[in-house]
Parts: C-alpha cells; sequence; structure tokens
C-alpha cells in the first residue's frame, strides 16, 4: 500500500521523535540493537536499517564496538538550514562558561559585513568537559546592539542561549554563509584554550542574516576536532 511507512521508517520515526523533544539528551547511548528488537518486535536488521536513517539525518553516531549515541542540540531542525553545524562527539558531559560580555568597536569587521556602523556585543564563552576542565570548545558572537542584547554587557547573559537570546530579540537568521577550516591555534587562542601553540582545531566563521538580508550574527568557533565534528544537512 503506498504512503504506508516501512516497520523501519516507523522505528526511526518515533526515536527522532524522542530525540528532537529531548527524552533522549545529547550524548545519550541509546539501548543496543536487541533491546530495541525487543522493545520494538522486530528483528535487529531492521533495526539497523532505523538506526542507519537517524545517523544519516545527524541523530545519532554509531562508534563500533561502544553503540549509538545522541547526537541532537536540541535545535529545531530547520534552525540553520544548509548550514554546517557542530555536534559533540560523546565522550562525557560539559558546561559552557561565559568569558566576556562587552560592547565592541571592530571597523573591519563591519566593513567585511557591509554595515555602517562598527558596534557590535561581543559574547565570548568556552565549553569545558565536566570531569576535568578541559577546554574543548572556543566561541566569539557578535551581535548587533538591538534592544535587548544591547542590554547584555550591563546584566550579563546568565543561563540563557544566544539562540533564545535572539529569537527574544526579533532576530532570526533566515540566510549567510559559514567558512570551516582547520588550522593550528596561535599563543593567544592557546592560551583561552589552555593549550599549547600549535595545537590543531577547526575553525568556523558564520555569518547569519534575516530574510531581508539585515545582520543577525557573526560566529567564530575554535573546535577541538577530538571532541567534535561538522554535520551538514541540506533541504
Amino acid at each position: 500500500m503506498t504512503g504506508v511507512p516501512l516497520k523501519h521508517q516507523r522505528i526511526s520515526r518515533i526515536l527522532a521523535r524522542e530525540i528532537r523533544d529531548g527524552a533522549r539528551p545529547a550524548g545519550e547511548r541509546l539501548p543496543g540493537e536487541h533491546a530495541l528488537a525487543q522493545r520494538f518486535g522486530v528483528s535487529r536488521t531492521t533495526i539497523r536499517a532505523a538506526l542507519a536513517e537517524l545517523s544519516e539525518q545527524g541523530l545519532i553516531t554509531t562508534r563500533t564496538g561502544k553503540g549509538s549515541y545522541v547526537l541532537f542540540d536540541g535545535r529545531p531542525p530547520d534552525d540553520r538550514p544548509g548550514w554546517a553545524r557542530a555536534v559533540a562527539v560523546p565522550g562525557g558531559d560539559t558546561t559552557v562558561r561565559t568569558l566576556a560580555v562587552r560592547e565592541a568597536r571592530d571597523a573591519a569587521l563591519a566593513a567585511e559585513l557591509g554595515l555602517e556602523k562598527d558596534v557590535f556585543v561581543c559574547v565570548e564563552r568556552v565549553r569545558e568537559l565536566a570531569a576535568d576542565g578541559t577546554v574543548v570548545s572556543y566561541e566569539r558572537s557578535f551581535l548587533p546592539p538591538v534592544p535587548v542584547i544591547r542590554e547584555l554587557p550591563a546584566r550579563g547573559l546568565g543561563q540563557e542561549s544566544l539562540t533564545a537570546l535572539l529569537q527574544r530579540a526579533g532576530l532570526r537568521a533566515e540566510q549567510g554563509e559559514q567558512r570551516v577550516c582547520g588550522r593550528p591555534v596561535d599563543a593567544e587562542e592557546a592560551e583561552l584554550l589552555r593549550r599549547t601553540p600549535g595545537d590543531w582545531f577547526l575553525r568556523t566563521r558564520r555569518t547569519g542574516r534575516a530574510a531581508d538580508g539585515s545582520f543577525v550574527e557573526h560566529v567564530v568557533t575554535l573546535l577541538d576536532p577530538g571532541h567534535f565534528h561538522l554535520a551538514l544537512t541540506v533541504g
């Protein structure tokens, strides 16, 4: 019968919904193939097909001999369509620490982005392993000083995510560009990351704009390739 999903498709949809709804948080190990097969009353071959679909969607990663782990970061799947997204490789819980929230002037960046004013609100954050404090990423976000955002230097970011902050300010990135490369970190970056100059990191530069082309955000991120990989979803 046309339109009726196959068994593995039905299972992948159920698991995808659980992941996107937060019932299975990022980094969680999924039950093994045998346990899933018992839960859904199907063969392990069907479970493998369902897990393959979840992997193709960027929701899980499967590590040989260790099982399948959730990668989804909690954002709606269409939050940044067509852009590479950094997803944490399982290996321990992490915490985010804000280093600074300040007003910044950057004439070169304003010229690069085609902006008349060179004033931004800059937020600097690091992500650390909860177990030992190892820094696995550093992020510097440049935001427009519009109402809500321009108050940040005085009151701080607190526990609010930048995604939620932008939404509260009425900003949503519908288009933009992103560049990704791998390179050794310099002395200043190494100090922030508590690493040795020359250590290799992934570096992304992402600029987001609203549907009308107005500026939303510019984000520079350094990612430890041992703890992150980049997933690109198109369409």
